[in-house]
């Protein structure tokens, strides 16, 4: 089974952090077909060298340069129209693919062909000590997963491959700041397609003070206002757990980021399922 890989950079990435992403993808158990990275507008010399010298190397590495910023969500769709197989598998540009991810989520796909979407755990680690903090659980079957919907986003993002056609008859990523993915998989489910995570850590990604922080604004509460709004439009949250999940989620934005950073790694990040 032929697979994409689809990721986007941008000019605040660091060129060490694209450099490891980069190589764990080559370094798989279960070599992709092709990378598809998206230049998301004018990136750093030291990030377009660091392109240049993976794509001179690495002939499945295919770069497209977007001349402006436009945000992850239409990066991705523009990258995606470049994808060439139904398989696509998402990659952050400063994460870490587990060596065996793309061989266990591609026997997943063999073994249950009516999945659209399949993700997994991930594990969180500190990118200054480089020591593990925690893990990110996520249900495991469809059913689960709808639940979980209503309070968090069901899947780890950096660790999904999904079917392309599913994913564009969807409609795609849409605009919705710092949650386009979760509106992806909301209008998904609603639509009726199947999901599942497995239960294994497929990536490891970066976190700290710095990721709790860019989740702490007013900018950032706005978001969440109307995100949660697109969701009882949608009809899968109902009244109750829109002001439930507004007050919980705000609450938690506007909150000291050192208190934000310890409640995400002590309460949010190791639930069970």
């Amino acid at each position: 089974m032929k697979f994409s890989v689809l990721m986007s950079v941008y000019n605040k990435e660091k060129a060490n952090n694209l450099i490891d992403s980069l190589n764990s993808l080559i370094n798989q158990t279960l070599m992709p077909t092709e990378i598809i990275l998206v230049k998301d507008g004018p990136l750093t010399d030291e990030l377009d060298s660091v392109i240049s010298s993976f794509s001179k190397k690495y002939k499945i590495l295919r770069v497209i340069s977007l001349k402006k910023n436009v945000g992850l969500g239409e990066a991705l769709n523009e990258g995606l129209k470049y994808c060439k197989y139904e398989y696509v598998a998402r990659m952050d540009s400063d994460d870490i693919c587990m060596p065996d991810r793309f061989e266990k989520q591609i026997l997943f796909f063999k073994q249950h062909e009516d999945c659209d979407v399949l993700g997994g755990y991930i594990l969180e680690f500190d990118d200054q000590t480089g020591q593990n903090i925690s893990k990110r659980l996520v249900p495991l079957d469809c059913e689960s997963i709808k639940l979980f919907l209503k309070k968090r986003n069901p899947m780890n993002h950096m660790s999904v491959m999904f079917k392309k056609n599913s994913v564009f008859n969807a409609g795609s990523y849409m605009h919705c700041p710092y949650f386009e993915d979760y509106y992806l998989w909301a209008r998904m489910l609603k639509q009726g397609y199947h999901f599942a995570n497995l239960k294994e850590v497929l990536i490891k990604a970066r976190a700290g003070l710095g990721m709790s922080g860019r989740r702490g604004s007013i900018k950032y509460a706005k978001c969440i206002i109307n995100f949660e709004t697109k969701l009882l439009k949608l009809g899968l949250i109902g009244v109750g757990q829109y002001f439930i999940n507004i007050f919980i989620r705000v609450s938690i934005s506007i909150m000291p980021n050192k208190i934000r950073y310890i409640l995400y790694q002590r309460r949010l990040r190791n639930e069970s399922n």
